[in-house]
């Protein structure tokens, strides 16, 4: 093994996607995020709509993930107390709202930021690195496209009769649908991938893709067709992790084995080595034979670990990075000895 850090490449958008960042830095410190485009609502929607822009609310997140310090790392020898304390402050900055009722009420400082300087430099993977540079961020933050995407979904529930579906157009639409959602598309139905995102996807020695809303964070990143290709060509080991619970509008009443047979059902050509489960969603008996059933549609392993923070539906960073770390055999740790922070 080189003494290199592991290469780890975390696919998804929002809460889901600054929740694995977090637990992959315990990890690596070479982490590349790519993030999905199509959000249209709130301080990205404006923004969007006003300026024709790729929305950067999820891009901001992914960079506070990368500048904050997850608990544990904070007394590492290797850090440097000032720059971290900057690094913290900056995250916070990035990711405050304006408040009042003005034109800028509800705009993140790093929402601004971004789109100020994708208008400047005429490319949001340029502002990116850019900013990567002024921050002094380790790691990357990529868009999953080069355009700003809309999502298409298939809904039913919504008519008086049940079997008919209707077609929804928008994030926030899908994420609130009181329907229920069978199937999602991009539009445009094929879009230019970002090719950053393919060189790491495809150069990486661990991929992981959710947790997150799933129709709108990570079924996305099947559907751009050469990120997919780069998915089934990259030799990486390549996780799965499932919701830790259904989320009200986009997957109500789902268990763990219909998730996976949603995200089957819009890629079957997708190949995962493992699919990631919290030892609470899991069920006894017949039940998990049928997950382990789904989990072998992608050809992967079902893993089953306490990944939950006690009494909530949240993803303990730690948790998810140690077992993470088991599942590669104690591989990253030869790299980095972060995973036992």
């Amino acid at each position: 093994m080189s003494a290199r850090e592991p290469r780890i490449v975390a696919l998804g958008g929002g809460h889901g996607l600054y929740a694995t960042l977090t637990a992959m830095r315990y990890l690596s410190a070479d982490i590349t995020a790519v993030v999905t485009v199509a959000d249209d609502g709130g301080s990205s929607g404006r923004l969007r709509a006003e300026l024709g822009l790729i929305p950067p609310g999820d891009l901001r997140m992914a960079l506070a993930a990368l500048m904050s310090t997850p608990p544990g790392l904070e007394d590492s020898s290797a850090a440097d107390p000032a720059a971290r304390r900057r690094h913290e402050l900056w995250a916070e900055v990035l990711q405050h709202r304006f408040g009042g009722r003005g034109a800028l009420a509800g705009h993140p400082i790093g929402n601004l930021l971004l789109a100020g300087l994708t208008e400047v430099l005429g490319d949001t993977v340029g502002a990116l690195a850019e900013l990567r540079t002024i921050f002094g961020i380790e790691g990357h933050v990529l868009p999953m496209s080069t355009v700003p995407l809309d999502i298409e979904a298939d809904v039913s529930g919504l008519e008086a009769d049940p079997r008919i579906s209707r077609e929804i157009r928008g994030q926030v639409a899908v994420a609130t649908t009181p329907g229920k959602v069978r199937r999602v598309r991009l539009l445009p139905d094929d879009p230019p991938a970002c090719e950053s995102a393919l060189a790491a996807i495809e150069s990486a020695d661990l991929v992981m893709l959710g947790p997150g809303s799933w129709f709108s964070s990570v079924i996305p990143h099947v559907l751009v067709p050469e990120q997919l290709k780069a998915l089934q060509r990259s030799p990486a080991r390549k996780v799965l992790v499932v919701n830790l619970a259904p989320e009200p509008g986009e997957t109500p009443g789902f268990s763990v084995e219909r998730h996976l047979h949603v995200l089957h059902a819009h890629a079957n050509t997708l190949r995962v080595d493992h699919v990631l489960v919290d030892a609470s969603s899991v069920p006894a008996g017949r039940e998990r034979d049928h997950l382990e059933r789904a989990a072998g549609l992608f050809g992967a392993e079902l893993n089953v670990g306490d990944v939950a923070v006690p009494g909530r539906q949240v993803h303990d960073p730690a948790k998810v990075a140690a077992v993470v770390n088991e599942l590669c055999e104690g591989e990253l740790t030869r790299y980095s000895g972060r995973a036992d922070a």
